[in-house]
């Protein structure tokens, strides 16, 4: 995995892309488990970007550092907090090996960011950096979607996950690979388009739970979503907790 996907463009129209997921209807759930798991310790986000998460948790009074690969998502990140938000600790660097001062009762990775890594062995190495820096007894918490492999015809590749006036948006599966590419297309009012593509590998749960067992954690609990929901044959993405061992 590079930085350089996630360009200056993109990092300047991240938080606006992404508004959606800002609401304190979605945010407020996802910040009220990591705070939860964080207790009283403190808390560490893998590719933090521009901090949608890692600023919430912040400003619940939990201390927060992070890694993020991106220099142009941490340089928005770091204009919030010069303009006042609250303060965290930031590296540039790879999820999957860069080791940041001191222990954390929590590690934790939102939206999808695990499947950035490509290779089965760079999430293998991810999941043991995470147990890295982690207390015992701490919690390794991860978000992302189930790959919706049923949904695709047989024979076909391609899904359209949203067609509207704004934008366009479809996946194409390599499912040899296990790899699956976005395609976003955005049409401004003057009728021009942007596209941007991300490459990303996905993973069944089990899987994960492989991964953590190979880096020395525990399966604790695994949701539908941030709300704790049950976890069943047909949600769409999950939330999966392991613990290191005290």
């Amino acid at each position: 995995m590079t930085g350089d996907l996630w360009g200056a463009g993109v990092a300047r129209t991240y938080d606006e892309d992404t508004a959606a997921l800002s609401t304190p209807e979605v945010l407020g759930p996802v910040v009220d488990v990591l705070a939860d798991l964080a207790g009283t310790g403190r808390a560490l986000e893998f590719a933090i970007g521009t901090g949608r998460v890692g600023l919430a948790l912040a400003a619940r009074g939990v201390p927060v550092a992070g890694i993020e690969l991106s220099p142009h998502m941490l340089a928005e990140l770091r204009a919030k907090t010069a303009a006042g938000a609250p303060g965290v600790d930031v590296v540039l660097g790879d999820m999957a090996t860069t080791r940041v001062d001191g222990e954390f009762s929590l590690v934790y990775l939102v939206f999808n960011t695990i499947t950035n890594l490509l290779e089965q062995d760079e999430q293998v190495e991810c999941f043991v950096n995470a147990a890295r820096h982690l207390a015992p007894g701490g919690a390794f918490c991860v978000e992302t979607f189930v790959p919706e492999l049923r949904r695709l015809p047989p024979g076909e590749d391609a899904r359209p996950f949203d067609v509207t006036p704004e934008h366009l948006g479809f996946d194409t599966y390599d499912l040899l690979a296990c790899r699956l590419t976005s395609h976003h297309v955005r049409f401004a009012a003057d009728g021009s388009a942007s596209r941007f593509l991300s490459h990303h590998r996905y993973a069944w749960p089990a899987e994960y739970d492989l991964m953590a067992r190979i880096a020395g954690l525990r399966p604790e609990s695994r949701w539908g979503g941030w709300d704790r929901s049950a976890f069943t044959a047909q949600s769409r993405s999950h939330v999966s907790v392991w613990r290191k061992e005290p």
